[in-house]
């Protein structure tokens, strides 16, 4: 009877050594491995399509426009043709001439020539105000000129200090969102505008390549390149452990323990984060669950001497 209960005793004592012993497997950690890719730092704006220089062309005088030799979005020359027009003495002289035959409204017309309408920039016509035929006056235009189309936005002042002219940029309009149109930070201004009272700085966006479809007053949305870095070494941003001016990470070793592993970070998006010095790519980096990023490869505990 003695050595029965002995044996049960026994049993207990070993049971509650297996029940207290501490796990092998650590829960809700992961294996993941530096890999390689691109890296962007950007911040966006919004803005719309407007002339670089916009120009209207008025009449040299109050009169009637006779022919219209241009149309929107015809390109022209400086000192180019537009149209040709008749100051009021002249559209009444015709007018009268035209009731006494043709062949005294081709010797009025000799006499007295019509004044052309002159372009004076090189560039595109964006708007046509008049028809054949019209009366206008000195003060009205006849044509809006531009010479080349370009992208303003506006940006907090908070960022204004990180862009560059020279920025890269890309331009995805609303009226064709599946198209990306590089560009190029132009201009910043200089002097700030307050819009909803948040102060704000005009940027000038270059497209670098030329769409026929691109009007003036289409809104868009602009992704400014601040940082970049292309095959560069990258790890999710929480990952990384300790202090700004300390930061680590686990790596999983030959050793039952991870190792400490000291790092110099780059470029961080919001997600991913640079890696500079202190690991190579493949190497596998301890990474805690519930931060786990969408889309990146991953295995479950694997931590050396710790099962699974």
């Amino acid at each position: 009877m003695k050595k029965i209960i002995a044996a049960i005793i026994l049993v207990f004592l070993l049971g509650g050594l297996i029940f207290f012993k501490k796990p092998h497997k650590s829960e809700g950690e992961y294996l993941i491995p530096v890999s390689r890719g691109n890296l962007e730092l950007n911040i966006s704006a919004y803005g719309e399509v407007r002339p670089r220089n916009r120009l209207e062309i008025h009449p040299p005088f109050s009169g009637r426009i006779e022919e219209i030799l241009v149309g929107e979005g015809d390109i022209v020359g400086e000192g180019s043709i537009l149209a040709w027009m008749s100051s009021q003495d002249r559209a009444a002289l015709i007018d009268i001439a035209r009731s006494r035959g043709e062949a005294e409204v081709r010797r009025w017309e000799d006499v007295y020539k019509r004044a052309p309408v002159i372009a004076h920039l090189d560039g595109f016509i964006i708007h046509r105000c008049v028809q054949p035929g019209q009366s206008v006056g000195s003060g009205e235009a006849i044509f809006v000129m531009a010479d080349q189309l370009i992208v303003q936005a506006q940006v907090d002042e908070t960022d204004i200090g990180k862009i560059r002219k020279g920025s890269q940029a890309v331009i995805r309009l609303d009226a064709y969102p599946d198209i990306r149109i590089p560009g190029e930070i132009e201009h910043i201004s200089y002097e700030s505008r307050l819009v909803n009272n948040v102060v704000v700085y005009t940027l000038d966006i270059q497209p670098l390549e030329e769409f026929e479809f691109i009007r003036s007053g289409m809104s868009a949305e602009i992704l400014i390149t601040l940082e970049k870095s292309e095959d560069a070494l990258i790890l999710p941003i929480s990952v990384i452990r300790g202090r700004p001016s300390d930061e680590y990470v686990l790596v999983s070793g030959s050793n039952s323990e991870p190792e400490k592993r000291s790092v110099v970070t780059g470029i961080r998006d919001g997600v991913n984060i640079e890696i500079k010095e202190g690991l190579s790519e493949g190497e596998m980096v301890v990474y805690s669950i519930g931060t786990l990023p969408a889309g990146r490869n991953f295995r479950r505990g694997g931590l050396p001497g710790m099962g699974g």
